[in-house]
């Protein structure tokens, strides 16, 4: 029977293509003799790939053909045994500081210019490229293990000896190869599908592995192959496949099939089975494999870790360049002494006799000295900032605060060179649906033909959930079932589950309990598909149900009501599952009956009674359940679901007070006995697999009146409306939603009426431009033009409460206007060339003169925090932008809902027509804010710019004034906006403002906006993973990202660049006592030191320090940054890291070396016959110990870690300078350090000098920060005093900042904590702090 099924099918589709008429809408319409497009189109240009079959009758060309295919092995590792040493040198060499120290090591194997022993020199080199390589080889050890991992699988490959298929692992898989997957498996190569068990040709995979998204897609079988019966026969497959060359595009595939007859058909991305992604509902899959191992799409797009320039790293960089100025300043000043004090000393009885000129000498010296002052460039300081770097990233990922119980995530850091850059942030870029918003659509109201229904109870269950979430209680998805009952154990797909897992080396048993799979219900909680529905509505459609039609020209109204349901219903791609089995499809099966023969039957029952149309009834009030409120409306053989408003007079049911019949009442008695049919409970409850949570909500409103999506097929749709039963709707065409039209439509074969339909649903402000009435049609142009105005009055309120708004029309094509249409819409599916550009313009032509049935609002509700988070953005000196691409009424109300437009702000709209009325409006609006300025008592004015006008103020000639009115105001929100234009947005403002930048977005059309920022954070949310991957940092929610800039953002760039200056400090210091001391050893190149002790002091001795100081230094504290975000504007200020910062830190390094070198040259040691090791003793026991208290008195934070590294430092210097000249004889030639420094350190002066120059160093620096810091303390020395009050006096101190705070918002001013009066307390214990902090929570948030 199922092989008579497929010819009589066969046969169908043969006569269907030779009338032109195509029964559905894969890329698969017939070539016919009216329409030869195939032979046209085929032929692809530039590169190209062949792909024959590996054991088929071409296999004796594969090997000549194939041989530039790439095996499927990965191996993202980037070394090997032989190569690593050579190619982690060569890359380690790419960094200048490690060429310029490779230079000097080279240069003192120069006789003439040595300065050390030549196996001294490289000790430094050698240090920092071992670390590095130890680093860079654990790190390819582990991508090695994964590899070895994933390459291992196994999958079922046809083998040509055997003629069976058999089990190979990954790596062996070769383009060619036929490959047999079952339920459940990954895909291990690209594949074209060729074959599936399903008896329509297709199979759904879950791309959860690729790009994050859950929900089923659908890839259907290259056109003309057998879409049931036996097995595909790999001996017997002679076509040869021609697609273009491999590329990262996941969204494309271009190339054709050709047949052994020379037929050629067209392939597309419907057809590719990508790697990594799983196959999820069909038994058996085939498919031969196109791309291979590193020429997938999955490893194009893995590009490993994100690699950015931090702006503290570019200033770095300058800061090494003037180090490198000044070392040659010193170098030269020396050559021109030594030139000098050679040439005024002549025949002296201490100089070898030497014919080099005293010019030579310097010039030799020059390079010598180069030797001896290598130091001041800090070659450490790169490895310190990566060690540095990696710690603050693990601070940050494991942070408490940012985990997510629900999703089981956490912050992840995908870049890892930029945690200084976060607390640095000037502007912020935000997405707003995800982003600021749940992302959780829900049916909230909705118009239909003119008519508003304000579901008022669906708001009150709204409601409801807000209270109960408010109040911490949490709701129970219904499909977040056991492992047990989530397992793809079935009779249609026996195998057990492969997740992601396999990949990464955890086994995963078929009987042990596997976690909870939340993912798999997306966009299905219960505050998404408990839809309470309106009574009006709900008695209109029970019309349908009703043995009698006793409603006067309500015909037309009940037609409208059908069709907007219907399309709620069809017009998706929702993938239908079962509850018991939610990755499996739910099959249409075949429906025999049709309850009624057409809507003309029902028109001609309206117009067969003459009565008034329905009136107006009195919503009941119910505190019922949503689901319970919903049976009752909907009851199955019982009485009425409800009743109109109680009449003063008690009348009988069915009856007016006057007597008359009450209608409404019968109907809905008659509507419910309509029900009879059906069973008393339940329908088993479906799980709809949306693409977004936009489809989800439309698919569940449509479900709770009763017209319900049951399945879906290649080729048909299985509906169930209210009184009709079940119906299959033939489904010919989806013309898919794209950014460009902004909108989807289905075309499908009507079930009763046998039209052609065209559903549309999209964005009101493209549909209500589309919706026009078909000429010549006087009344129908009439109600339509009033349903248009009523429409549009809905839709601005809509957006006035914030709702997302969806229009919904149809359109009824004449059998020969489709016919038409056909033809050339088959030509852009074949095609290949601008096959995009040719769908487009086939939709677009399609979607005209629609017919508008209504209008959807759907609540997207804030999360949680994000008004708070704002507010602490804008107080920390942080200006955000809202760019999306929702209306201008939904954008302002949800802009006011998240505090971003305050009540006292003056709003700024710009919406123009052309570019002269934009530029004209800009400076109109910019004389407003400027005047508003000068005037006392403005708050601040909000930008609100719509797509059309941004598109000309992002123009060459007006970005100049868009610019400069958008810098005058708090807030920016660019509505209707596309994606292109938020990454230029982003882009304009980064490049002429020279500010940093930060995007944060959830979905795809975030991320060209996220990778051009400064800083880019996706979110982890609804909309799948494209926004994490692009992104520097990956959250779950947008509070997450007030700690994440306010703390971890000022802690991260405050011990970064206070590491890096106390780098510089150290090195300049200890490299000044080798230049003074030239001036008096004749600019020699002598040194005061042995060799190794100068090589380890800043290697090894004053290494550790720094890297604690890095890494835990905590000037304030947490909780104080989170409640005075002011604190914040110190990093957007660098005022840790300015230039002159930098040159008082060198001027400070300056002095201390000669306050420790004079006194012991003209004092300690003035007349005496001190030799050149015991005179430079007590100086780098000096030395040591003031860069040592140095960093006491910088550091804000001293805990027994500090204090344990600091002596250890010490100590460890100590110890190796007596042991070194206690047992090294000859281990620094010429000089012989034996005995010395223990000699020195046994004699008082050496100590008393160590103490006096310690203190003559220190003491203006301690004095300085005591001055400024009584005299005028910095915000942040104000905020830490704070965290050390008691309690009582911190609740009062924070209670009157924000009282200061909000009165100064009041005035239109900017606080300045400086106007608050703390003085220094005691001390007290942390616990009570955090009990204050607890009780007055109200107060600071």
């Amino acid at each position: 029977m199922e092989q008579i099924h497929w010819v009589r099918r066969r046969w169908q589709q043969l006569v269907a293509a030779d009338s032109g008429r195509g029964q559905y809408s894969a890329p698969a319409a017939l070539p016919t003799k009216n329409f030869p497009v195939l032979h046209n189109t085929q032929l692809l240009t530039g590169k190209r790939r062949t792909v024959i079959a590996r054991h088929g009758r071409h296999r004796h060309e594969y090997h000549s053909i194939s041989k530039g295919c790439q095996g499927n092995g990965i191996r993202t590792t980037k070394y090997s045994l032989l190569s690593f040493i050579p190619m982690n040198l060569f890359q380690q060499f790419h960094r200048v500081a490690n060429l310029y120290f490779l230079f000097l090591v080279m240069l003192n194997w120069i006789p003439v210019v040595e300065a050390f022993q030549k196996e001294i020199t490289m000790i430094p080199l050698v240090v920092v490229l071992i670390v590095i390589a130890i680093k860079d080889a654990l790190e390819d050890y582990r991508r090695y293990r994964f590899d070895q991992k994933v390459n291992n699988n196994i999958v079922t490959v046809y083998s040509g000896k055997q003629q069976t298929y058999v089990d190979q692992r990954w790596q062996d898989v070769h383009v060619g190869d036929f490959v047999r997957l079952s339920c459940n498996e990954i895909i291990p190569a690209d594949m074209l599908l060729l074959y599936s068990s399903d008896p329509h040709g297709v199979c759904y995979i879950e791309t959860a592995n690729l790009d994050g998204e859950t929900n089923l897609k659908q890839r259907q079988l290259v056109r003309d192959l057998p879409r049931q019966g036996s097995e595909l026969t790999p001996e017997n497959f002679h076509s040869r496949i021609e697609c273009e060359n491999p590329n990262n595009d996941l969204s494309r595939f271009r190339g054709f099939m050709e047949y052994p007859s020379k037929a050629r058909v067209g392939l597309h991305n419907n057809n590719l089975l990508l790697r990594s992604c799983t196959i999820r509902n069909t038994e058996t899959v085939i498919g031969i494999v196109v791309y291979a191992g590193h020429e997938t799409k999955a490893m194009k797009n893995n590009n490993g870790p994100r690699y950015k320039r931090s702006k503290l790293e570019r200033r770095l960089n300058v800061d090494v360049l003037w180090s490198v100025v000044l070392l040659v300043i010193m170098c030269l000043t020396a050559a021109i002494g030594h030139g000098l004090w050679l040439r005024n000393l002549k025949d002296a009885s201490f100089l070898n006799p030497d014919t080099t000129s005293p010019a030579l000498s310097g010039f030799y010296l020059f390079w010598t000295m180069i030797i001896v002052l290598q130091v001041l460039i800090p070659i450490s300081l790169y490895v310190s900032i990566e060690i540095v770097k990696l710690c603050q990233i693990f601070f940050i990922q494991n942070d408490v605060d940012f985990y997510n119980e629900y999703m089981d995530s956490r912050i992840q850091c995908r870049a890892l060179n930029i945690t200084e850059d976060l607390g640095q942030i000037q502007y912020v870029f935000s997405d707003k649906t995800g982003t600021l918003t749940e992302n959780k659509m829900v049916f909230r109201r909705c118009t239909i033909a003119g008519v508003e229904y304000p579901h008022e109870e669906n708001a009150r269950r709204l409601e409801v959930y807000k209270e109960d979430e408010a109040m911490g209680c949490s709701h129970t998805l219904k499909s977040r079932a056991s492992a047990k009952s989530l397992s793809c154990k079935s009779l249609s797909c026996n195998r057990s589950s492969v997740s992601l897992h396999t990949l990464t080396g955890h086994s995963e048993g078929e009987e042990s309990p596997s976690p909870t799979l939340p993912r798999h219900s997306a966009f299905s909680s219960p505050m998404e598909k408990d839809i309470v529905p309106d009574p009006f509505l709900v008695q209109k459609l029970n019309c349908l149900s009703s043995p009698l039609f006793l409603l006067r020209d309500a015909s037309m109204e009940l037609t409208y009501i059908v069709d907007f349901f219907m399309a709620l219903a069809i017009c998706n791609t929702v993938v239908v599952s079962s509850p018991n089995q939610p990755r499996h499809v739910v099959q249409v099966p075949e429906v025999s009956r049709t309850p009624l023969k057409s809507l003309e039957d029902i028109k001609m029952l309206f117009q067969r009674f003459g009565l008034p149309r329905f009136s107006t009834l009195s919503p009941p009030h119910t505190t019922e359940s949503p689901r319970s409120f919903t049976r009752r409306l909907f009851s199955r053989g019982k009485a009425a679901s409800f009743t109109p408003s109680p009449s003063p007079t008690p009348t009988k049911l069915g009856t007016e007070p006057d007597g008359e019949p009450n209608l409404e009442a019968s109907i809905l008695r008659d509507g419910d006995q309509g029900y009879e049919e059906e069973e008393e409970g339940e329908h088993d409850e479906l799980i709809y697999e949306a693409e977004s949570p936009d489809e989800a909500a439309l698919v569940h409103a449509a479900r709770a009146y009763r017209c319900t999506l049951q399945g879906r097929s290649l080729e048909r749709l299985l509906v169930e409306l209210p009184g009709m039963g079940s119906l299959a709707v033939r489904l010919l065409h989806i013309l898919p939603f794209d950014s460009t039209r902004k909108r989807m439509s289905v075309v499908v074969r009507h079930p009763l009426t046998n039209q052609v339909v065209v559903y549309t649903k999209g964005a009101d402000s493209v549909i209500m431009d589309l919706a026009e009435s078909p000429e010549g049609a006087e009344q129908s142009d009439g109600r339509q033009g009033h349903i248009r105005e009523q429409t549009q009055k809905h839709l601005d309120n809509y957006a006035r409460e914030g709702l997302r708004t969806l229009c919904i029309a149809k359109k009824v094509l004449e059998e020969e206007e489709y016919e038409i249409w056909l033809k050339r819409h088959a030509f852009a599916e074949t095609s290949i060339e601008n096959r995009e550009e040719l769908l487009l313009e086939s939709a677009q032509r399609l979607e005209t003169n629609l017919t508008l049935l209504g209008a959807t609002g759907i609540v997207d509700r804030l999360q949680e925090e994000v008004p708070e988070t704002i507010e602490a953005l804008q107080r920390a000196g942080v200006k955000v932008w809202v760019l999306t691409g929702d209306k201008q009424e939904t954008a302002i109300n949800i802009a006011c809902a998240c505090k971003l437009l305050r009540s006292t702000d003056q709003l700024l709209t710009a919406n123009c027509g052309s570019k002269e009325a934009c530029k004209a409006l800009l400076l109109e609006l910019r004389a407003e804010v400027e005047c508003g300025e000068a005037a006392e008592g403005t708050s601040g004015f909000t930008l609100v710019v719509d797509g059309r006008t941004l598109d000309f103020a992002l123009q060459e000639d007006l970005k100049g004034d868009f610019l400069e009115l958008s810098r005058r105001c708090r807030a920016v929100v660019c509505c209707r906006s596309t994606p292109l234009q938020k990454s230029h947005v982003v882009q304009l403002v980064r490049d002429q403002l020279r500010v940093m930048t930060l995007a944060i977005g959830d979905g795809a059309n975030d991320v060209s906006m996220i990778q051009v920022a400064d800083v880019g954070i996706g979110i982890s949310g609804q909309e799948g993973m494209q926004a994490v991957m692009s992104s520097d940092f990956a959250i779950s929610r947008f509070k997450h990202l007030r700690k994440l800039l306010l703390v971890h953002g000022h802690w991260c760039y405050t011990r970064l660049a206070n590491m890096i200056l106390y780098f510089f400090y150290k090195n300049v210091m200890y490299v000044n006592l080798l230049f003074w001391y030239q001036f008096f050893c004749g600019f020699s190149g002598s040194v005061m030191t042995n060799s190794w002790v100068l090589i380890f002091f800043n290697l090894l001795f004053t290494s550790a320090p720094p890297l604690l100081y890095g890494i835990l230094d905590k000037d304030v504290s947490a909780e104080t940054l989170i409640k005075l975000p002011e604190l914040y504007k110190s990093g957007q200020n660098s005022k840790a890291y300015l230039p002159s910062t930098f040159w008082l830190t060198m001027l400070d390094a300056l002095y201390q070396s000669l306050v420790l070198l004079l006194p012991l040259i003209y004092c300690a040691h003035a007349g005496s016959d001190a030799d050149m090791l015991s005179f430079g003793s007590p100086i780098n026991a000096s030395a040591l110990l003031i860069i040592l208290l140095h960093q006491v008195i910088e550091s804000r934070t001293l805990t027994w870690l500090h204090v344990l590294v600091l002596v250890g430092s010490a100590l460890f210097y100590f110890s190796f300078t007596l042991v070194f000249s206690v047992v090294c004889v000859t281990c620094s030639p010429p000089t012989n350090p034996l005995g010395v420094d223990k000699l020195q350190m046994s004699q008082p002066l050496f100590y008393g000098v160590c103490a006096l120059t310690t203190v003559l160093a220190l003491l203006p620096r301690f004095l300085f920060h005591a001055l400024c810091n009584s005299i005028s303390p910095s915000d942040t020395l104000k905020a830490a005093l704070m965290d050390q009050l008691n309690p009582d006096n911190y609740c009062r101190r924070m209670q009157r900042w924000n009282q200061t705070q909000a009165q100064s918002k009041a005035r239109g001013l900017v606080i300045n904590v400086e106007d608050l009066d703390i003085k220094i307390p005691d001390f007290i214990l942390p616990k009570e702090l955090k009990e204050c902090r607890a009780a007055t929570g109200s107060v600071f948030s």
